[in-house]
């Protein structure tokens, strides 16, 4: 492919910068914030009528609904500046501290319901009580966990041969009962993965582990929004958007980009071309490969290399409340995490909880009857008080590439925020963000690629450097 070089004028049209970010999720919402922020114009297409990517809420009758759970941890300071930064931080407030409800649909009566909590104990102290009394796991098993945990804090981040190793086998080296999987390493990996022990990257699950449970006692606090995704993606970040001066555009497809003569980028959408100093593509790796003008990256064909997951979202309306509790997570069940969405959707009457099934390749595709007749049975194993309510509703909601897969080895295929093309930058959760498909990613991919423009345009990052600084 032939090199793309740097106009040498670049620089020097600092003054009135402009920019393009194409893409409306939390990737190019951030970077357009960012680049805004530093005084730099800013134009922000979306093909979809909305904002917020694959993070969003629709309608259904009377009905608010979020397309899946999303939540987020104390330790995602990124998606937390986002959230001050559209000023939706007190609605999606995080736990005061860790606690995580574990129903076991297979234990016997008294001992079906398991706590993972934290105490303000130092690392790795504020979790030794909860190991300690987590009766879904045996004595044994609980101890060779500790021992797991304390080998895993040790791990080299930056080593890249963590990458092409799986996670399953590691802890199976290091004395993880299939038990002990189940129960602990996958009911918190798959969640923030996207897939199983055996199938995800020893690299990001440790970096998941370390960061989230590893790092400080309150990191892995849990938050999630208390109101419709769209209120704070979509309807709070154009508001930020049109407060900062980014012109956005929805149901704005972009056709094609190319680098002309004078240095400047031509974006082309139907009816117009629009030219700018900086482009930033904030969207799905397939997208931005087609896309991606000739030279832009060395092996373009790589991004076609990174797999995507599937999440399934089972949604059931009851005509009474069957949960006391916010949310739970399930063993011995083909449920995963159940949430309480009743007050956030509008629900005048009876109670809405909301399935989130990560890494569901085998169900994603299973028609509603056949799902209909898989969970209300197993929510009614894991509720009594679901057994004899009325379900006034049952609906899924289906996200086939929800995220990329975190396979083995995806860290060598996952480009940086920067392009052989000068004033090209790439944006999205499955950039070289270290961090898996979350919404963190998303927003830290966002500031990466503003923070590469605005040193290429002289304008000021100093905003950007105190975000990384405490997210490091």
């Amino acid at each position: 492919m032939s090199e793309v070089t740097q106009p040498a004028d670049m620089p020097g049209r600092s003054e009135g910068a402009t920019a393009v970010v194409i893409g409306g999720g939390l990737a190019g919402i951030t970077a357009a914030l960012a680049l805004a922020d530093a005084g730099v114009r800013v134009t922000l297409l979306e093909g979809r009528p909305r904002l917020g990517g694959l993070a969003f809420s629709f309608q259904r009758g009377d009905l608010t609904v979020d397309n899946g759970q999303h939540v987020y941890l104390r330790c995602c300071t990124a998606y937390r500046w986002f959230l001050d930064r559209v000023d939706g931080a007190s609605l999606a407030p995080l736990q005061d501290r860790l606690d995580v409800p574990v129903l076991d649909a297979e234990g016997t009566p008294g001992r079906r319901l398991g706590r993972i909590g934290r105490t303000a104990l130092p690392v790795p102290l504020h979790l030794a009580r909860s190991l300690a009394t987590y009766q879904h796991l045996s004595l044994v098993e609980r101890a060779k966990v500790g021992r797991a945990a304390l080998a895993l804090k040790g791990l080299d981040l930056a080593d890249p041969a963590l990458d092409a190793q799986s996670f399953g086998d590691w802890l199976a080296a290091h004395g993880q009962s299939e038990r002990a999987i189940e129960a602990l390493w996958d009911l918190v990996g798959v969640a923030t993965l996207n897939a199983v022990a055996k199938d995800a990257s020893l690299g990001l699950a440790a970096m998941v582990f370390k960061t989230g449970l590893l790092s400080d006692p309150g990191a892995a606090d849990i938050g999630w929004a208390r109101v419709p995704l769209g209120e704070l993606h979509d309807t709070l970040a154009r508001k930020a958007l049109d407060s900062a001066g980014v012109r956005t555009e929805v149901r704005t497809r972009v056709t094609s980009i190319s680098l002309k003569g004078n240095g400047l980028w031509s974006v082309q959408v139907p009816g117009e071309s629009i030219e700018a100093d900086a482009v930033v593509l904030a969207v799905a790796q397939r997208e931005a490969h087609e896309l991606l003008p000739q030279g832009a990256l060395d092996s373009p064909d790589q991004l076609l290399e990174i797999g995507t997951a599937p999440i399934l979202n089972v949604h059931v309306v009851y005509d009474r409340k069957v949960l006391s509790r916010p949310f739970f997570a399930a063993l011995g069940s083909p449920v995963q995490w159940v949430f309480d969405r009743t007050e956030a959707s509008g629900l005048a009457g009876g109670q809405y909880l909301a399935l989130s099934q990560s890494a569901a390749q085998a169900e994603i595709d299973e028609p509603v009857s056949v799902l209909r007749e898989r969970y209300l049975p197993e929510l009614e194993r894991l509720l009594p008080a679901a057994r004899g309510a009325g379900v006034k509703d049952f609906f899924v909601t289906r996200e086939r590439t929800a995220t990329f897969a975190p396979t083995p080895g995806v860290g060598r295929l996952r480009p940086g925020a920067r392009t052989n093309a000068p004033g090209l930058y790439l944006a999205g959760a499955w950039t070289a963000t270290g961090w898996p498909a979350t919404m963190e990613s998303a927003v830290r991919s966002g500031v990466s690629a503003a923070g590469a423009a605005l040193g290429a345009l002289g304008r000021p990052r100093d905003h950007l450097l105190e975000l990384f600084e405490e997210a490091a």
